[in-house]
């Protein structure tokens, strides 16, 4: 966290349970508002959030003029239309909102901003649409005329582009696909995240370099055995492992090499929670820690090894897709995690209350950014921002 740093100012869309702004608040960001939609979430926000920084709203009517002096504009809007789990209907859903993100960048003009979707925006068949989205951010003031769509807003701003020729604000637009695995998050869960910064503060910044790797967790667990004897367990067999995995734990026996690889093992699941007391149905241990009966596994849903990464927390349209957040034991037996797991595996505080059911609960924790991980990107912009001469680490 920054400490002799300058205050940054954040205004916040699509903010759901604030696991995106819990991470930028520990990169010493200060929130100015927080807009979300959902009541519930809202809810989420005004326990954890001062109840004045919370805009319960549709951000289609709202007034971003009244926030028109933040140095950050984030959030992560809803990712249905892009998502291999919806519709793919990309633009053409009405849950698209990315014409928003570029109304509020337009009217904010903000030194930096940082958003978050899934994967599937960078799908074959989204590829013009997601070009349309980097242009719109690059170029924030060429507005999308009455008369035109977007293919048509696309070419005038891939003109402008090779022309040269535009004198209002403008923004550096990077992007990248990660991997929250490979920054010391226990899940498995890409996502991409979209980076501005205002070319006027001719600023560099690149994307923190990966911290942790699964070859580092292999080597922990096949080959010097570390992991078992920090956990005082057995070591478990290949059984429990997929086919490309148990192949590549094969390569490094065969490696002639005695150093470990270079970076952290993944965290995986029993790191995350394995010192926690099972689940029972009265929450003995937290009201959040409710055993759930009734998990059943699947072709597809097979739940998440305990001693690899957890599987993506995801949130359906109706609420919890069957089998997917589930825990799986070495021997086997499987059961869904409760709301106060699911949060360690988004790296949400303890503290950090989830309101909602538990079918509610995991999805404003499915849907959120892990707060870690987004601690980490926003805290090296944020140093490059307040001390451009420094290059982040």
């Amino acid at each position: 966290m920054m400490k002799n740093n300058p205050k940054i100012s954040c205004l916040e869309l699509f903010a759901g349970a604030g696991g995106l702004a819990k991470g930028l608040e520990l990169s010493g960001i200060q929130h100015t508002a927080l807009i979300e939609w959902n009541k519930d979430a809202c809810k989420t926000l005004s326990y954890n959030y001062s109840e004045n920084l919370v805009y319960n709203t549709d951000i289609r009517s709202f007034q971003f003029d009244q926030f028109d002096k933040v140095d950050m504009v984030s959030g992560g809007p809803p990712c249905q239309p892009f998502s291999i789990g919806g519709k793919h209907e990309g633009n053409i859903d009405e849950r698209d909102m990315f014409p928003y993100v570029c109304k509020a960048i337009s009217i904010s003009r903000p030194k930096f901003f940082i958003f978050e979707n899934v994967k599937g925006l960078l799908r074959q068949s989204f590829r013009r649409y997601f070009e349309y989205i980097i242009l719109r951010l690059t170029y924030p003031d060429v507005d999308i005329k009455l008369s035109e769509n977007w293919q048509e807003h696309l070419i005038r701003l891939e003109n402008i582009q090779t022309s040269g020729q535009y004198d209002a604000v403008k923004y550096q637009v990077t992007f990248r696909l990660v991997d929250a695995a490979n920054y010391g998050i226990p899940q498995r869960r890409e996502r991409v995240f979209i980076v501005g910064i205002r070319e006027d503060l001719n600023i560099n910044w690149v994307f923190p370099q990966e911290t942790h790797s699964l070859d580092a967790l292999l080597w922990s667990q096949f080959i010097s055995c570390d992991y078992w004897e920090r956990h005082r367990v057995k070591p478990s067999g290949l059984e429990n492992l997929d086919k490309r995995t148990q192949q590549r734990i094969e390569q490094l026996i065969q490696q002639p090499t005695l150093f470990p690889p270079p970076l952290k093992p993944w965290k995986t699941v029993r790191d995350e929670i394995g010192e926690l007391p099972k689940p029972d149905p009265q929450g003995s241990f937290n009201s959040e820690h409710i055993l759930r009966t009734g998990a059943k596994a699947y072709p597809g849903h097979t739940g998440s090894y305990i001693d690899m990464p957890s599987k993506t927390l995801k949130a359906g349209d109706h609420g919890v897709p069957g089998g997917e957040n589930m825990i799986r034991y070495e021997d086997g037996q499987i059961r869904y995690y409760t709301t106060f797991e699911a949060k360690r595996i988004q790296t949400f505080p303890d503290d950090y209350k989830i309101v909602g059911s538990w079918t509610e609960a995991m999805r404003q924790i499915g849907n959120a950014v892990p707060v870690k991980l987004g601690h980490y990107i926003a805290s090296s912009l944020a140093q490059t921002i307040c001390m451009p001469e420094i290059s982040p680490t």
